[in-house]
Parts: structure tokens; C-alpha cells; sequence
């Protein structure tokens, strides 16, 4: 059910297509780019927003719509497609690099500039993991709560490389250990990231970024372990989702 699997991302640029075939994860992540002609002034890049978003895909399997971290709900100035957009009237979960414009109707839209899906995946119970717990390092970057409270965000690092083993991949879970009951009754969510480098040569850093969905969360609070190059960092967060 969670075996590794080879797969791509998609990048939607300057309004062409462009794939990258990784080999990280049973999931699709958003892998970091940097935009190297970056235009001063009053070019297309100057007002260039990023934001966490859910996109919306209409009937045609184009996203049409946003709803960003911050609750704002924008439409697109034109719908577009990206091939991560398979399955029509669904939501995904992406980072999305924008502008904010104005339509002939004076309405707040946005004009994509490049769009990558974001992993959401599910927590697995130590006791159902198929495999044995493995915690290589990443490097941290941040952790935080987005302002509607239903993700927790994650931005990590993976050292990586060329290699010349076709079975090499890279692999992360959020893996929960256990739920504590605390002395004034709250609960408390033990999760820890499960990374395994899975013989993926170290020779640079690329950014990744999780979405942890906390109504899957049924405690009032959660406590995560990354661990990372310099020991574990544990990141804590309350809960607002009612059990």
C-alpha cells in the first residue's frame, strides 16, 4: 500500500509545461526552484506573491480557483492546466508563485507564474508500518500552522544526487507513535517523520514541503519529531479541530 514508487512533478512556467522526474517518495512533492531572470521595476516577477494553497480544478480539469493559507478565495484570471490535474471538480494542495491582478470587472484574480503540488500525506500508526522505522536526517527549515489551522506545513531539506542504482529512492511518512492522555484530560499526538535516504547519494540539498492535515489529527495537540543532521527537532502545535 505505501511501496515506493518513481514518479513526476510538474511545473507550470511562463505558461509552458515542464516535467522533472524525481525518485523521493510514495507521494508527489513541490520541490523548491529559484527564478534566475528576475525582473525589477514594474516586471512580471516584481509583485510575484507565493502562497500555500487549495486549487480547485473545474469540469475540464483546469484549476480555476484558489483558496490561499490566509483564506483568501481568488479565481484565475484565465484557467489553466497542469498535469498533476487529473480528476476533474477536486482539490489540490500546492504552493502557487503569482501575481494579484484586477479583472475587466475591477475583481481581485490571479495570473499563475509557476504551481506544484504539495504532499499531504496520511499518518500511519507505528503499529501498521510495513517496514522498520528510519529516521536519516534532513535538514529543517520551518514548521507552522497555516491561519485557517487545517495544515501544519513543512519545510525540510534532502540531500541528493545522481545515482546509478535505478532502485535508489528516497521515502517520507508521517509515522505516529503515540496519543498521551496529559493531566488536565487533553490528549496529546506523538508524530515523528520517517525518512529513509534508501542509498540516494548526499551531494546537494532540495527543498520539500509537507502538508499535514490536522483534522486527521484527533488530540488537542500534536508534537513532532524531524529528525535532522543536528539531532531531532520537535515542533508543538495545538489542535483546534474538535475530537
Amino acid at each position: 500500500m505505501y511501496a515506493n514508487i518513481r514518479f513526476k512533478a510538474y511545473l507550470m512556467k511562463a505558461g509552458k509545461m515542464l516535467s522533472y522526474l524525481f525518485t523521493f517518495l510514495p507521494f508527489c512533492l513541490f520541490l523548491s526552484c529559484t527564478q534566475d531572470a528576475y525582473d525589477k521595476g514594474e516586471g512580471k516577477y516584481s509583485l510575484m506573491r507565493a502562497d500555500f494553497v487549495e486549487a480547485n480544478s473545474n469540469t475540464q480539469k483546469e484549476i480555476d480557483r484558489i483558496t490561499t493559507d490566509d483564506g483568501d478565495i481568488l479565481s484565475a484570471s484565465k484557467p489553466f492546466k497542469v498535469k498533476f490535474v487529473n480528476t476533474p471538480d477536486s482539490v489540490y494542495r500546492c504552493v502557487l508563485y503569482y501575481n494579484k491582478v484586477k479583472d475587466e470587472k475591477n475583481q481581485d484574480v490571479f495570473e499563475p507564474i509557476s504551481i506544484g503540488q504539495v504532499a499531504c500525506p496520511k499518518i500511519i500508526p507505528l503499529a501498521e508500518l510495513d517496514t522498520e522505522m528510519k529516521t536519516d536526517p534532513v535538514k529543517f527549515e520551518s514548521a507552522w500552522m497555516s491561519k485557517s489551522g487545517k495544515y501544519i506545513n513543512l519545510s525540510l531539506y534532502l540531500m541528493t544526487g545522481t545515482s546509478d542504482d535505478e532502485e535508489a529512492k528516497q521515502t517520507l511518512r508521517i509515522v505516529q507513535d503515540a496519543i498521551v492522555t496529559n493531566p488536565d484530560a487533553t490528549q496529546t499526538s506523538y508524530l515523528r517523520i520517517y525518512h529513509d535516504q534508501g542509498g540516494v547519494p548526499e551531494y546537494y540539498s532540495t527543498q520539500v514541503y509537507l502538508s499535514i492535515i490536522t483534522p486527521e489529527i484527533h488530540t488537542d495537540s500534536v508534537r513532532i519529531q524531524i529528525p535532522t543532521y543536528k539531532g531531532t527537532v520537535e515542533k508543538a502545535f495545538q489542535i483546534n479541530s474538535k475530537r
